[in-house]
């Protein structure tokens, strides 16, 4: 397949920080990667070091839960969309 063609069919996870190479996981490794990741962020920088932008072009459920994810679970208000430009 040509360069942009091919299309990921499981998630990768980067091993050895990074200049890591890419390689296959399940979907609970790279979700509780992800998750790690954030818990990582707001335990070193706080809360407010996390932001998240939203899409006008989503539904109203999934935004209300974008924006629902990041006060409660995150402790942030740093949200922003699309919707207000």
């Amino acid at each position: 397949m040509g360069e942009g063609t091919a299309r990921l069919t499981r998630p990768l996870v980067r091993e050895g920080g990074r200049g890591g190479t890419l390689r296959p996981a399940s979907w609970d490794e790279a979700l509780d990667r992800a998750a790690e990741g954030f818990r990582r962020a707001v335990e070193r920088h706080g809360p407010t070091s996390f932001g998240l932008f939203s899409c006008s072009k989503a539904t109203n459920e999934l935004n209300f839960m974008t924006q629902k994810f990041a006060r409660v679970v995150i402790g942030s208000n740093n949200i922003d969309s699309c919707n207000r430009t």
